[in-house]
């Protein structure tokens, strides 16, 4: 909280977006926004909140919980409860005005604008634009709202006879587990940072806000040690440079940067005692509100909506940035370094965004020239503390015609990183396709990477590589995807490149995976073939009984894995991140879907530039291979007598996480062909003959989505990891679930008869 009071003078000035006059999404299920607003926050807000933000008693929001079968709600935590807030902006997004939401949450109006714009881009997430909704006021149930509550609480009792959870295992405990440090008589050999590669990752978990704050609330040690006996050296995180240094122009913006650099050196000194250096991302100089410039005109360079750059062709703007990272250099001596996105992500450079022909000094100047001198004033700061820091300059968004000039601009000791996977060609289904990034499916280096890094080295520059080991958006919302023998792969291949360091992963990917196992053990041994790692790694994780099952599984999933349907586009529009969660509607939306928020019913831009069909097959292809591969598995494991609980509980917690992803690629292919069919049923003319088939393929996809939602809601219910994400939070809950199998089933006992009726006259 101390964090946003220290910004309310620059927050200010960033306003909530204005609503647009757009109708919000109805429920899939329910038939008003009382019992739906009720459901979707009953695991993730207090019932006293919930109650209160609509004017209600909690007696009221309890009795009403009670007759639609709600189990007992949770008690959440004060720590549960701040991770979840993108969960509980994302539910209510089409239910509430911004005013209930941001009462909702504990929150003003400022810190909701600071959270959409910084939190990862979550406005982006949820549409770029807030739907106009109506305040949402409790009013006193009727004897036929009574009744409808009883009905839905008579339908759990009859699809969920056992009973329903909000939560099995409690949302986050995944974190008190990896929070748990490694007794010293288990700790392995210390890697020694100063000769091996550097390999670094982001938090599984990682706090927005002011992380610098309380820097184990994501970093916490036992989790760095378990990062570190896996072969991570490295960890990052993003820094703002007027919240760690004081700003020139306006230093009370950057209240508290003493205590968030004394809080970065202790952290930084404690982790490299761990083995682990700390590196920062650096996205600067950050664009400012237009009213700044009000009064320093001069600094003022591209201008996008109500930000524009700090321009760097200002000789006050380049010793700004040079003056704040040799002063984080001074006072953070044991930093391990700064990585930066130059070319895109926010607005910084005039280049940054491809357009800095807008500014008066910019466009007089090269971008090659602009880009490159941004990294020759980090370097500097760097040098003039003469600091050890590395700096690592990544390509993303560099256009191909500048990257020779950048590089060749460079100063010396600065690396070259490139996304290893970018520009890798790939046909699935007979449809060609390229990946961009986010990508496990086919192994790296592809031909970008390759280009770039045979410039750096021309120049006598490091190289690095990066990757995303963990999982990508092909499926986020699992704590990784184990397609081990890819992964190894890839690792070989850049073996073969001697690079000097890695990036494991962006905001996703760093839970201590196998996979980040087996390829730093590959990075690590050039004797080592793909063959002998997996065994090591399946050995260690499952004991020598269970090994060579879980090989043979992780080599066929690899192979199911193959046949991803790959395009930028369907990663991040698709409905792959909430899989069974996602609701069936009747009728169209009419809305878009959006970069891993919201996908609704918009099958047109799931599919990137694959037919609709053929990404159906493709998907359904993944899902039937990690069955496969999950049966094949549990037969073995009958046959034998493994008496070791522990092997027992990783080999069982594995075949979930596969089976899980399995779901949610079934799911994918089931949603994408519902929505086919219904809107082929809408839209065209049909013989009774004609609907009356669709109607039985309707039937078939609506009872194969209730199995998967029922499946994939016991799962959470035993895995707090599954459906979470660090930028995202929980995609969906158990009781998400649990109202997908009622959506189907309303959709089975209703609309389907409709449709039959209508066919039979």
């Amino acid at each position: 909280m101390m964090y946003f009071m220290t910004l309310l003078l620059i927050l200010k000035a960033w306003e909530l977006p204005a609503p647009i006059d757009k109708e919000p999404v109805p429920s899939a299920f329910f038939k008003d926004r009382l019992h739906t607003y009720i459901w979707l926050n009953w695991s993730v807000v207090p019932t006293k909140k919930i109650a209160e933000t609509i004017g209600a008693k909690e007696e009221d929001i309890l009795s009403i919980g009670k007759r639609m079968g709600l189990p007992d709600p949770p008690h959440l935590t004060t720590q549960e409860l701040a991770q979840l807030h993108c969960t509980i902006i994302r539910r209510n997004w089409h239910l509430l005005p911004y005013e209930q939401i941001m009462k909702l949450l504990g929150w003003n109006s400022h810190q909701l604008a600071y959270t959409l714009r910084e939190d990862d881009f979550l406005f982006i997430k949820l549409g770029n634009f807030k739907p106009k909704c109506e305040p949402l006021i409790f009013e006193e149930p009727d004897k036929d709202t009574i009744q409808y509550e009883e009905q839905i609480g008579n339908t759990i009792k009859r699809l969920f006879p056992n009973g329903i959870s909000s939560w099995g295992e409690r949302p986050l405990h995944f974190i008190e587990e990896l929070k748990k440090e490694i007794p010293l008589e288990k700790q392995t050999k210390k890697i020694d940072i100063t000769n091996a590669p550097t390999r670094y990752c982001s938090s599984y978990f990682l706090h927005y806000g002011d992380p610098f704050s309380d820097l184990e609330k994501s970093y916490p040690m036992g989790y760095i040690q378990k990062l570190h006996e896996l072969g991570v050296n490295g960890i990052w995180l993003q820094a703002v440079l007027y919240l760690l240094t004081p700003f020139p122009w306006d230093p009370s913006i950057s209240e508290g940067w003493e205590k968030r650099l004394e809080n970065l050196s202790i952290f930084s000194q404690k982790l490299k005692n761990e083995g682990v250096n700390v590196f920062l991302y650096l996205n600067e100089p950050r664009a400012m509100p237009n009213s700044f410039y009000e009064k320093f005109p001069e600094l003022k360079g591209v201008n996008e909506g109500d930000f524009s750059a700090l321009c760097t062709s200002n000789p006050d703007v380049q010793n700004y940035i040079k003056n704040a990272i040799k002063m984080i250099c001074e006072k953070v001596p044991e930093l391990g370094g700064f990585f930066t996105i130059s070319a895109s992500e926010n607005l910084t450079n005039c280049w940054s965004h491809h357009h800095g022909e807008n500014c008066p000094r910019c466009s007089k100047r090269n971008p090659s020239e602009v880009i490159a001198e941004v990294h020759q004033l980090i370097q500097s700061g760097i040098d003039s503390a003469h600091s050890s820091c590395k700096l690592i300059a990544w390509d993303w968004g560099w256009r191909d015609d500048w990257v020779e000039g950048i590089i060749s601009n460079l100063p010396s000791r600065t690396a070259v990183m490139s996304v290893s996977e970018w520009d890798i060609s790939i046909t699935r289904g007979g449809v060609n396709s390229v990946i961009g990034e986010y990508s496990l499916t086919e192994p790296g280096p592809g031909p970008r990477a390759s280009r770039h890094w045979e410039i750096a080295k021309k120049y006598n520059h490091p190289t690095f590589a990066k990757l995303q080991i963990g999982t990508t958006w092909e499926l986020g919302s699992v704590p990784y995807i184990p397609v081990l023998e890819n992964v190894a792969t890839h690792a070989i291949r850049l073996r073969e490149k001697k690079l000097d360091g890695f990036m494991l992963g962006w905001t996703l990917g760093g839970y201590p995976s196998p996979n980040i196992q087996v390829f730093n053990l590959l990075i690590d041994n050039p004797e080592l073939d793909i063959d002998n790692a997996l065994k090591q790694v399946a050995e260690k994780r499952f004991g020598q009984t269970l090994a060579p099952i879980m090989v043979k599984t992780w080599k066929h999933i690899t192979q199911a894995f193959k046949e991803y349907p790959f395009h930028i586009i369907a990663v991040y529009q698709c409905p792959v991140q909430v899989g069974p969660s996602n609701p069936l509607w009747a009728k169209p939306t009419g809305y878009n879907a959006t970069m891993t928020g919201f996908p609704y019913d918009d099958v047109k831009n799931w599919c990137g530039n694959f037919p609709p069909e053929i990404f159906a097959n493709q998907m359904e292809k993944m899902a039937r291979g990690f069955n496969e591969a999950i049966f094949t598995a549990k037969n073995e494991l009958k046959n034998l007598n493994v008496d070791n609980q522990e092997h027992l509980s990783s080999f069982e917690n594995e075949c979930r996480i596969i089976e899980v992803c399995a779901s949610h690629f079934q799911a994918v292919a089931n949603q994408t062909r519902f929505v086919l069919l219904r809107n082929k049923l809408l839209n065209e003319q049909l013989s009774n003959e004609e609907k009356t088939k669709l109607i039985a393929q309707l039937r078939e996809i609506l009872n194969n989505e209730m199995d998967i939602a029922t499946k994939e809601y016991l799962n959470q219910l035993q895995d707090s990891r599954i459906g979470f994400e660090a930028t995202n939070h929980y995609f969906y809950v158990p009781l998400d679930l649990v109202l997908k199998v009622m959506n189907c089933k309303l959709l089975l006992n209703t609309w389907l008869p409709e449709l039959t009726t209508s066919a039979q006259q």
